[in-house]
C-alpha cells in the first residue's frame, strides 16, 4: 500500500477511535457524572464545546466547520504527495481529529454545520477535551519537528539555500 493509503487507514482509525469514545463518554457521562482518573490532574466530565479550544469563538461554529473542511481537504490534497512514513503518520493522525471534529460539527446539535463538539476529558480543570484533540496536538508537534530537521513529504532532506549542488557549488536565489 502506497503512504498516502496509510494515510488515510490512519485517519480512519483516529476518527473511529475518537467518534466511538465520544459515544461512551454521551452515554456513560450524560447524568453529570464525573469519573476520576487521576485526582486532581483528569477527570472524565461531558461537555458540548462550541467553540475551539478553551471555548473561543462559541458564536461562530461555522467558522470552526469551514477551518475544519478546509483542513481535511487540505491535508487529503498534500498527502498525495507522500513518500516518507514519518509524514503519513503525522498527517494521518492530522487528518483523523479534523474528520472527526467535522463530523461532530456537521452532524451534532444544534443542527447541520453548527454542532458542538463533543469533550470529555477534562485536564484538572485548566480545559477539556477529546481523543481528538490527543491526536491534533500530537500530531502538530510531529509536523513541527518534522519541519524543523527539514524533512520534506518525499522523506529526503530538504534543499536549503546554501544546500550544496551536484556540481560542488551552492544553491542561492536571488
Amino acid at each position: 500500500m502506497r503512504p498516502y493509503g496509510w494515510m488515510l487507514v490512519l485517519a480512519v482509525v483516529v476518527l473511529l477511535v475518537d467518534q466511538a469514545s465520544k459515544f461512551w463518554a454521551i452515554s456513560a457521562l450524560a447524568d453529570g457524572e464525573r469519573l476520576s482518573v487521576i485526582p486532581g490532574v483528569i477527570q472524565l466530565r461531558l461537555l458540548f464545546n462550541p467553540g475551539a479550544a478553551f471555548s473561543i469563538g462559541e458564536g461562530a461554529t461555522w467558522v470552526f466547520t469551514l477551518a475544519a473542511a478546509a483542513a481535511v481537504a487540505g491535508i487529503a490534497h498534500v498527502g498525495r504527495r507522500l513518500r516518507s512514513a514519518a509524514w503519513t503518520v503525522a498527517l494521518g493522525a492530522l487528518l483523523g481529529g479534523a474528520a472527526s471534529h467535522l463530523l461532530d460539527r456537521l452532524f451534532r446539535p444544534p443542527g447541520f454545520a453548527r454542532g458542538h463538539v463533543v469533550d470529555f476529558i477534562d485536564y484538572g480543570g485548566l480545559f477539556v477535551g477529546n481523543l481528538a484533540d490527543i491526536a491534533l496536538t500530537g500530531s502538530c508537534a510531529f509536523v513541527v519537528l518534522l519541519s524543523a530537521r527539514g524533512v520534506s513529504l518525499d522523506g529526503t532532506p530538504d534543499q536549503g539555500m546554501d544546500a550544496p549542488t551536484p556540481s560542488g557549488g551552492t544553491a542561492t536565489s536571488v
